[in-house]
């Protein structure tokens, strides 16, 4: 979980394929309508992601043996939503500047539906989960196979505590 930028896709891939579950790509599952609006610089509501949240609550219900699912769960009660519908549920927020977000989003600019404008929308709607019960704080400038190796090791403590 995190901003636009952080890395979630990169992660979220290398961590699924190292732990063996399924993927959950949380972008492939908004709606046409919120796909557009972000592609046009505005911020999504809580209203529009609404259905999307139950949609990926519905997602992780579907893999009772677990799967990664990658969602920016930028404010609490979207972590609690997801919470609700998947008891035990973890999250690694990858944590980075505005500035370094900044430039990804920018650089990803024609491969991605969101755009720049929206990345300081997204750090005024970020509620930290540090704190937060189940969390890991990773800084998401580290390389991908460190980031990977730390998420995997925090799992594999977490399943053996």
């Amino acid at each position: 979980m995190g901003v636009a930028g952080c890395g979630k896709s990169s992660l979220g891939a290398a961590l699924a394929q190292a732990e063996g579950l399924p993927l959950i790509e949380g972008d492939d599952h908004h709606s046409p309508a919120s796909r557009e609006k972000m592609r046009q610089g505005i911020a999504l509501t809580d209203e529009d992601r609404e259905g999307w949240l139950a949609t990926l609550g519905q997602l992780l219900q579907a893999h009772p043996h677990g799967a990664v699912l990658t969602c920016s769960s930028l404010k609490k009660a979207y972590r609690d939503r997801l919470r609700g519908a998947c008891p035990g549920l973890r999250f690694v927020f990858l944590e980075i500047d505005r500035a370094n977000a900044g430039q990804r989003v920018a650089a990803r600019a024609g491969t991605h539906f969101f755009s720049s404008a929206l990345v300081e929308s997204q750090f005024a709607t970020l509620e930290s989960p540090v704190g937060e019960a189940g969390v890991l704080r990773l800084d998401a400038l580290l390389d991908l196979a460190t980031l990977q190796q730390q998420a995997s090791a925090w799992i594999a403590a977490q399943e053996s505590a």
